[in-house]
């Protein structure tokens, strides 16, 4: 007998009976970038259809998003340069920028779930994710420093934490600190597979946060590892990370799978500022198909067994999604 795979694929009917993975606005976490002011609603170049906006604009476009049916953001904070110290205080100032929009979104809008950032670079003069002493990346020293910046966001109101920094023993160090405080409904999205990629460019002009010196390769992982990943993942499993992330995700959709492949708990996908720009440059330059581009990146990571997905594409991917 012939088996004929094609008869699966004649008409769209069938193919959608066929079809093994299905991409929805519940599986993505839309990435926002937050700035001082009012009024202020600023495209970042390298970022096409992505802005910087003030807290009465991000207001607004979150209700936008949510009405969409998008319902989680990762908050991002861009920090005047006076601000910064060596030390990020103003990254647990309970005045400051980030903390008080935290506040504001979740009494306005509390069935937004609010994701942030827990890492030292939007805040650092440095430009590192850890403490700096002499050149070198401190790590425990970097935790007391994490663990401040984490509980004044729970105390604020976030959902869910993200320690972007890669430093060791962070995500059992912030659990329990949380647990200690009374924030055990706090969750932990922990960046368990962080590369040290070429692909954040982007990102750090959107919060003008590139390493002031040298680079992040102590502490990022190297892109040639992969057995690496499993280490770090059964560390932050062990001290009670919530969700496992990957980033970035289309260079890295072995690492997604192999994640995913071995823990039993929700696999992240950060689908970066630079896979963004990547296809929206090819796209205004008539080499791809925007539309077609963005969906067929976004299946590969929901493919490769991510169940959460980190997009700027997230609102493009709603927006199509209704008509």
């Amino acid at each position: 007998m012939l088996r004929r795979p094609r008869r699966n694929r004649k008409s769209p009917v069938i193919r959608a009976l066929a079809e093994e993975n299905t991409l929805s606005v519940n599986d993505l976490i839309f990435p926002l970038f937050l700035t001082a002011g009012e009024k202020k609603k600023v495209e970042i170049g390298s970022m096409p259809g992505i802005y910087r906006f003030s807290l009465d604009q991000m207001l607004e476009e979150i209700h936008t998003c949510m009405e969409l049916g998008i319902k989680t953001f990762d908050v991002f904070p861009h920090i005047p340069d006076d601000l910064k110290d060596s030390y990020a205080k103003e990254s647990y100032n309970p005045d400051g920028l980030y903390l008080n929009a935290i506040r504001t979104i979740k009494e306005q809008m509390p069935e937004a779930c609010i994701m942030t950032d827990v890492a030292m670079d939007p805040y650092s003069s440095d430009g590192h994710d850890g403490l700096v002493k002499n050149g070198e990346i401190l790590n425990d020293e970097t935790l007391e420093i994490l663990g401040k910046m984490a509980l004044a966001q729970a105390q604020a109101g976030a959902d869910i934490l993200g320690p972007s920094d890669m430093m060791d023993g962070r995500v059992g160090y912030l659990r329990e600190l949380l647990d200690k405080k009374g924030f055990t409904n706090v969750s932990i999205m922990s960046y368990t597979a962080k590369y040290a990629s070429a692909f954040y460019v982007p990102f750090r002009d959107a919060l003008d946060s590139a390493p002031k010196f040298g680079d992040k390769k102590t502490y990022q992982m190297n892109p040639a590892n992969s057995r690496e990943a499993l280490i770090e993942a059964e560390l932050d499993y062990q001290e009670g990370a919530d969700f496992l992330m990957v980033k970035p995700a289309l260079a890295y959709l072995d690492i997604i799978k192999l994640l995913n492949q071995n823990f039993d708990i929700p696999i992240a996908a950060y689908n970066v500022s630079g896979e963004y720009a990547m296809i929206k440059a090819s796209a205004q330059r008539g080499w791809v198909d925007g539309e077609r581009a963005m969906l067929e990146c976004l299946m590969s990571m929901k493919r490769a067994g991510a169940k959460i997905i980190l997009t700027y594409f997230a609102k493009e991917f709603a927006l199509l999604s209704r008509k």
